[in-house]
């Protein structure tokens, strides 16, 4: 079983990965997903398998990495990966502010949950989702085959499920359907963000 491991930094990994993999395929996209909530979303990588080197000196003697552009991994794949491109585009204004916040204050863009909520004893616990600023939960899904997700939502503010609607108080538990196309995705508090 595939397991995502979110620390890593690059989309995919550096090396390996076969684009034409459905395992590989799934990783990539909810890759992706977790990466457009982080401060730089980039496809990078080294895949397979390798074509033979084009020529007999210089940059022609190595040999290259298969198709890693976004258009590589199918067609499922690309529709998946245009929405979350456009997602990003959208919510530039809002990433540019966090950024700002990391420069002129330290606030990271990204964060544990508790650090937004500290007084809730749960929030310490959480370790597979994160803010990305203020307003957004994020809820990456990490294994392969998963198509829902166990949510925590901290206390002290409301959420409203991007994918649905959906309103829920803070301080619970949640089951949240995380079809392929989809990442959980919480706004706080009646925020708006153009997702």
């Amino acid at each position: 079983m595939l397991k995502f491991q979110p620390e890593e930094c690059l989309l995919g990994g550096f090396h390996g990965g076969k684009p034409n993999d459905p395992s590989f395929r799934e990783l990539i996209i909810r890759w992706f997903e977790y990466a457009t909530f982080s401060p730089v979303l980039r496809m990078h990588g080294d895949r397979g398998p390798h074509t033979p080197p084009l020529g007999v000196s210089g940059g022609g003697l190595m040999d290259s990495g298969a198709p890693n552009e976004v258009w590589s991994y199918g067609e499922e794949a690309f529709e998946i990966f245009k929405k979350y491109i456009f997602i990003r585009e959208r919510l530039r204004p809002y990433i540019t502010e966090l950024m700002m916040a990391a420069h002129e204050k330290g606030t990271p863009p990204m964060r544990p949950l508790f650090y937004d909520f500290p007084q809730d004893r749960e929030a310490w616990n959480i370790e597979d989702e994160f803010m990305f600023g203020p307003d957004l939960l994020v809820a990456p899904v990490l294994y392969e085959g998963a198509r829902a997700k166990r949510v925590y939502l901290p206390k002290g503010s409301s959420w409203k499920e991007v994918s649905t609607g959906i309103k829920h108080q803070g301080g619970m538990w949640i089951a949240s359907d995380a079809p392929i196309e989809d990442i959980p995705l919480f706004l706080r508090d009646g925020a708006y963000l153009p997702i």
